[in-house]
Order: structure tokens, then sequence, then C-alpha cells
């Protein structure tokens, strides 16, 4: 997800993250020598069909992907767009899938940690009405997610849970960028419990952070606020922070201690996103390799306490290896992970041909539906086009020559995030991504109400 405010210092992350001008031919390395015919060829014999992107019913033709998969415990898939729903809705069927056929017992997806307690207490609990939860969030940057695909996936995620009390699905948010009121309950209430001494130091220190206003409303009122003052905030979470850690777990327990930890961590990660100067182009460089480095953090810190292996949710820029544009974002969060977890950590890139999505424009915030037709001569969705399955699973690891060669060389690739036109982008498939899925076509996702 990319920030975006009109008129705002973050229309500067925005353009950064933008260098390739939409529609511009980008420069590839050179070609393989191989024919096009052959590359094709090799690629048409690697592919696995996928039978659809809707879940329910049959799911025979994931198994495919669940070889490619193997031991993983953190798996990252992508998506093309913010605002497509056949990439929602194949998350949604990949993830039942691996809950059913491979163990899979966590959702991690791109919104803040409060975002996530949230919605796992609704599916673990059946606590609150996810359509208000949603709602509450789902703004700003992260309106993107409050759609009805989305919201499926949550409503089956809870009606698992009712099925399956001794061993539940969960719901996990990585991203930094809202610090909701829950997390600033869980450390207080930690603190009264195992240190009330400590008590009135914390207050002192989370004095005016707790938000009284809503999601989106608090981003922008963080973002207003001066450079120094942004500063003055990121120290004293970090204090903070450090007065959990330095009194230790205390009567309450390890795992209380573990929790309230990382509630706080998640309260810094937030003021420390908004601590860089984002007149400088390189902190505005910086800012985003910390949020995707701390999100990284959190996914592993989550697969770490509960033990669980996590399906984790976000743009194809985030769970890859090498970064769409280093200049924007110089390390992203799938490297991260495979420097915490190695082979435990496979991730899936998805592309498409054609089809619609939304996406604000590049210089407003209104959402539109944007439609892109057939790709382009010398891009790699040309010749993944190709292939005689209308959509499949190829494993970029193991495909036979020429195609293998093929894939490690970079060419014009569409990485489409909130706002529009953007990309495409130079990647070499196999250097990103692990196992690759294809749709020749994708459609807009449908938002909910607000």
């Amino acid at each position: 997800m990319t920030w975006q405010r009109t008129g705002s210092l973050l229309t500067l992350l925005v353009t950064l993250g933008t260098v390739v001008p939409a529609g511009a031919p980008a420069t590839a390395n050179a070609a393989t020598t191989a024919p096009a015919s052959a590359v094709v060829g090799a690629l048409d014999r690697a592919a696995h069909p996928l039978r659809t992107v809707e879940p329910g019913g049959d799911s025979r033709d994931l198994r495919s992907l669940g070889r490619m998969i193997g031991d993983a415990r953190v798996v990252g898939l992508g998506e093309a767009t913010h605002g497509s729903h056949d990439f929602f809705a194949l998350k949604d069927r990949v993830f039942r899938h691996l809950v059913e056929e491979k163990g899979f017992r966590t959702f991690a997806l791109e919104v803040p940690w409060s975002t996530g307690l949230r919605l796992d207490r609704y599916v673990l609990n059946g606590e609150g009405d996810p359509r208000r939860i949603m709602r509450d969030e789902f703004q700003r940057d992260y309106q993107w997610w409050n759609n009805t695909d989305y919201l499926r996936l949550v409503e089956w995620m809870r009606t698992y849970n009712v099925r399956h009390p001794g061993d539940p699905v969960r719901f996990m948010g990585d991203d930094i960028a809202w610090s909701g009121p829950e997390s600033y309950d869980a450390v207080e209430a930690y603190v009264a419990a195992a240190h009330p001494g400590a008590s009135a130091r914390l207050a002192e220190l989370y004095r005016g952070l707790r938000p009284t206003v809503p999601t989106g409303t608090y981003i922008e009122q963080y973002l207003d606020a001066p450079y120094a003052e942004r500063m003055e905030r990121a120290a004293r979470t970090g204090e903070a922070l450090r007065l959990i850690g330095d009194q230790g777990p205390g009567r309450s327990g390890r795992r209380a201690y573990d929790r309230a930890l990382q509630s706080a961590t998640a309260i810094d990660q937030t003021a420390r996103q908004y601590a860089f100067d984002f007149e400088d182009p390189a902190q505005i460089a910086e800012a985003m390799r910390y949020r995707d480095g701390a999100m990284a953090a959190n996914v592993v810190w989550w697969h770490r306490h509960t033990g669980g292996k996590v399906l984790l949710s976000a743009h194809n820029n985030h769970v890859g290896y090498v970064p769409e544009n280093p200049a924007a974002i110089p390390k992203v969060q799938g490297a991260f992970l495979r420097d915490s977890l190695g082979a435990r950590y496979v991730n899936v890139g998805l592309s498409f041909d054609h089809g619609s999505f939304l996406a604000t424009g590049r210089d407003d915030t209104v959402v539109r539906r944007w439609t892109l037709g057939p790709a382009g001569p010398g891009s790699n969705e040309r010749t993944l086009d190709r292939v005689g399955h209308r959509d499949y699973v190829l494993d970029l690891r193991v495909t036979g020559s020429p195609a293998g060669e093929w894939l490690r060389r970079a060419r014009p690739t569409r990485g489409i995030g909130t706002a529009y036109p953007d990309g495409p982008y130079d990647i070499a498939l196999a250097r990103s991504y692990d196992v690759l899925v294809h749709l020749h076509e994708v459609a807009a996702a449908r938002l909910r109400d607000r």
C-alpha cells in the first residue's frame, strides 16, 4: 500500500514510488536468445491450471500450489493491484485450502496491529460486528480492504471457529500507520497489574497519543503535526517500550509480558513511522524501508508466539524479494522475512493480462474504476498470457529451460498501488517470487458502503 494525501508531504511518497511513468516502456535487460515460442512452450509444460478464483467447492486444483509451498511456515501471497476482486477472492480460496489441507491457522493482512486484534476477537469469540469493525478501521489508505470479498473471508473464519473451537484460525494485522485504543489498553492494563508503580510514568509517556478520533482523521492529524513534535512523540513511545522491557515479566507471567511488550512495540512503530523528515527524499525512502521491516518483524513475532502457519496478504511489492523501485523502498518485507525465516518463507506473486481495478488518481482521493487492455509487447504479462491455460500456477524455481532463463531477466511488469497511473516496473519474476499465479482477466473489487 502506498500512502497518499493530496496537497500533503505524503504526495512525495507517491511520486517517489513511481519513477517509471505508466505506459512508458521500461528498459529491460538483454532478451533471452531463445525464440518466444520455445519460452511459451516451456512455461506451458510447467504450468498447473487453476479452476477458479472463487472460494468454495472442489479445491484439488490448488494441491499443486500446496506442493510448491512445501513446509513453509509463512507464505506471502501478493496482488498486482489493490483493487481487483479476483485477487481478493483468490486469497480467500487459497487460505481456506491451506487451512484445510496444510494446517495454516492465521490470515495476516496489511492493516495495523490493533485492527488485527479487533478482527481476531471477532473470528475467535464472535466479539463485535465485522461490518462495523471494517468500517471503523478500513479508512483512508486502508479503504481498499473494506470490500465484499474480505467480509466473506472474515465471516468464513468465524464459521470455521464455531465448528472447530479447539483449533481456531486467527486474524492478524502487521502494518503500522495507526495504533488504535486496543494497543494502549493492552499495555496499560498489563502495567497496572504487573507493575502498578510504573503506571503513572506510562500514562505520562502516552499522554495525548491514544486516539480519540476516527482512524483516517487520526492519521491526517498525525501527518499535520510538525516534524519536531513527531520526533518527540517517538521519543516518548520508545521510552515507554524500554520501561516495559526493563520491568520484565513480573507477577503476570511471561505470556502476558510478551503480549504487552508487542503492543508497546506496535505503538512505538507507529510513532517511529512518522518520525522521519518527509521533506527529505532520502528520509522518505528510509521511512518506507522501516515500514517494511516492521511489518516483517510483526509477522515473525506472531508466527513464533502462536506457533501456527501464516498466510500473509500484501501487494506483490511487499511480499517479493526485490523492490519494484529501490529508490522508493530500498528493502521490502519479503526480503526481511527471508532474512528471518529462510526457506520457511515462500512467496507467491500474482499477475494479470487485462481487466479492471479500483484506485484513486495521482493527484486526488477520488476512487475510480480503471480498465487496462492486454499487456503490451516486451512485458512479462504478454508472454505469460500466451500459455495454454487461462489461469494457472507456476513454480518459478524449477521451470525448465529456456523459460527459466527468461524468468530471471527483468522486463516491464504491472504493479499498481492505491493510485493510478502507476508503473510498469522492471521485474525479473524468478528473482522476486518463488511461485507465480497468472490470471487472464480481473475485475474491479466492490467496496462496501461506508
